[in-house]
């Protein structure tokens, strides 16, 4: 199995413009995991979330070397579909971080979740993208 691209390399391929292109391939480069949207809208998409990753910088609470990102479009039984991103362990595959976006489940925008506390409840939430990304740069206050 063919490693995943760390989240420095793919910051580097998304401001390059590597992921443009509204192809399938290139989604799935990209990061798509799974999506019930139309296979067009996936680059938009990518665009409006890459925004954000490309923001994270090393230091915080995501390793650049040895995480990578990818993206999930859900569906779920009840309301409308909306998107998230998640940062997960190349080595392992573990999930650090779900971000979902715009969920009618959740009070705040943007809502992360994530594995310091089992996925249990919010680890932050805000309607702030610039928030969002000032969370994940500070490391973790004990």
């Amino acid at each position: 199995m063919e490693k995943e691209m760390n989240v420095k390399t793919w910051i580097e391929k998304f401001n390059n413009g590597d992921f443009e292109s509204k192809d399938y391939a290139t989604q799935c480069g990209a990061g798509w995991y799974d999506w019930f949207c139309k296979d067009t809208s996936l680059a938009g998409k990518t665009k409006r979330m890459g925004n954000i990753v490309k923001q994270v910088k090393s230091g915080g609470k995501i390793n650049l070397e040895t995480m990578y990102v990818w993206f999930k479009n859900n569906c779920p039984l009840n309301g409308p579909l909306y998107d998230d991103f998640r940062f997960a362990d190349i080595e392992t595959g573990d999930v650090q971080f779900t971000i979902q976006i715009a969920s009618v489940h959740n009070e705040k925008r943007y809502t992360v979740y994530g594995r310091k506390n089992n996925f249990d409840k919010p680890l932050f939430e805000s309607d702030s993208s610039r928030e969002l990304v000032k969370w994940f740069n500070e490391g973790w206050i004990e």
